[in-house]
């Protein structure tokens, strides 16, 4: 069972609930609500290590923390064709190749 400190934890203020929201990306349906940001993280955790206890006592699979998947860094992506030339143009005015410069763009280079 993968450990619960390798899950993706967010704590933000939710304006409408008025209080800290803890979330983790890889439950997405799962969140923790507390007075204070402390509390939402130490909630949401407490709360995936039950979920994480009870999915394997039932024989499910739990989901892969992202921090533990491999990552080959090539992936697909659509792009209208006129985004396509002017990525091209502007690879071509700098002396590097597309996949440089949208990966530079992508880093915020």
């Amino acid at each position: 069972m993968p450990e619960v400190e390798h899950y993706s934890y967010r704590v933000s203020w939710s304006t409408e609930d008025r209080e800290y929201v803890g979330t983790v990306a890889e439950f997405p349906s799962l969140s923790w609500l507390s007075g204070t940001s402390d509390g939402a993280f130490s909630g949401i955790r407490a709360l995936v290590r039950d979920v994480l206890e009870d999915m394997a006592e039932a024989g499910e699979e739990v989901p892969e923390p992202i921090a533990d998947r491999r990552y080959s860094g090539k992936f697909m992506v659509r792009i209208p064709p006129e985004v396509h030339r002017q990525l091209a143009r502007d690879a071509a005015e700098q002396h590097v190749s597309l996949n440089r410069l949208v990966a530079s763009r992508l880093a915020g280079i």
